[in-house]
């Protein structure tokens, strides 16, 4: 169950800090930020960043319980 409430605040810091760095037409290096386009909404995003932000959010989740 942490795993999945990690999920949500893991997509929703990545799409933030995607968004500030990809609106600047950074790369953000190992971040690899790109843009994407699905059902014509153009978003930036990081799938490194995503992951990572996942972990974080799921072990912050599994400490708490």
């Amino acid at each position: 169950m942490s795993f999945i409430k990690g999920l949500f605040p893991g997509a929703i810091l990545t799409w933030l800090i995607s968004l500030i760095l990809g609106s600047n037409h950074t790369k953000g290096g190992f971040l690899d930020i790109f843009r994407t386009d699905i059902a014509g909404i153009a978003f930036y995003w990081s799938w490194p960043l995503f992951v990572a932000a996942t972990a974080i959010s799921w072990a912050i989740f599994w400490m708490m319980e």
